[in-house]
């Protein structure tokens, strides 16, 4: 299965939200990695169906998806970021009622139900109403619904945003198990996501790609650029004024800083192994561009 883009935009009046966005994505765990207001909802809601390109084509395994929206939808599973629901709904009957709105008939939504709250660890909540969910839990019957007519392509927008740490953990785990099962595009502005399950990451700003890149080419692309040094309490408000610092800690007199520079910031600086939150605040830290 392949889900391609080529030279996608979209315009809002006189802002363009997505430019000439072009790329492809196959099985496994994608990211799309970017700060907020980049472009990643608009160019999800593209790739779900619910906005036309203002120029440019999306293809499924060489399908117009405009054209051919109905097959391209029995194929999709999506989750936006804020997903409507009945609030007085139980999750059972939510699940039920999202089956049929996907066609799925009877004789198997049942069934199919079952196997998603066994999978998601849903079972003890399946007679609760909706509205006495935590965000957690919420973003589990989002997935399941998005799960429910086994897409060969998932789409979810920010699925863990407003989520505690221990439930980002759970759900990062959650997603990396369905890996096998389809191909998934999660968009995100936070690192942590994305470092341990993404087989490649789509670095998104101002609207284009960026980079498109597994996480070990991008980490590969900052040697050289981390640093980190030590310096006495009474230098450092004067000295890292125009500095980029990604970690600070204050022992005593002294003060160790991280530090994102092109060249040794410091004389007695030294270079580290850089991660991914040096990459995404090396891009999108104010004053990257």
């Amino acid at each position: 299965m392949e889900l391609t883009c080529e030279h996608v935009s979209k315009n809002f009046h006189q802002k363009k939200a997505v430019d000439h966005v072009s790329f492809s994505i196959h099985n496994g765990v994608h990211a799309l990695l970017g700060a907020n207001g980049s472009g990643k909802t608009t160019l999800i809601r593209m790739l779900a169906g619910l906005l036309p390109p203002s120029e440019g084509s999306i293809y499924f395994d060489q399908i117009a998806i405009i054209k051919q929206y109905d097959t391209y939808c029995a194929s999709l599973g999506y989750m936006p970021q804020h997903f409507g629901f009945y609030p007085n709904y139980t999750v059972e009957q939510f699940l039920s009622y999202m089956g049929l709105l996907k066609r799925i008939p009877k004789s198997l939504l049942q069934k199919r139900i079952d196997e998603l709250c066994m999978q998601l660890h849903l079972t003890k909540e399946r007679k609760q109403k909706m509205k006495h969910l935590s965000g957690g839990m919420l973003r589990r019957v989002g997935i399941a619904q998005a799960l429910l007519a086994k897409p060969a392509i998932l789409l979810l927008d920010e699925p863990t945003a407003g989520l505690d740490p221990k439930e980002r953990i759970v759900f990062r785990n959650l997603i990396a198990s369905l890996a096998n099962e389809c191909t998934i595009l999660l968009s995100t502005h936070i690192v942590s996501d994305i470092e341990s399950i993404a087989d490649d990451v789509l670095v998104m700003k101002d609207g284009g790609i960026l980079a498109h890149e597994s996480c070990e080419a991008l980490l590969e692309s900052m040697e050289g650029k981390v640093w980190e040094v030590i310096l006495p309490v009474q230098e450092t408000k004067k000295q890292i004024q125009n500095q980029v610092i990604v970690k600070t800690h204050q022992q005593g007199n002294q003060v160790y800083l991280r530090i994102l520079a092109d060249h040794q910031p410091f004389p007695h600086a030294q270079p580290v192994q850089p991660d991914l939150d040096d990459y995404y605040l090396y891009h999108f830290s104010e004053g990257s561009d």
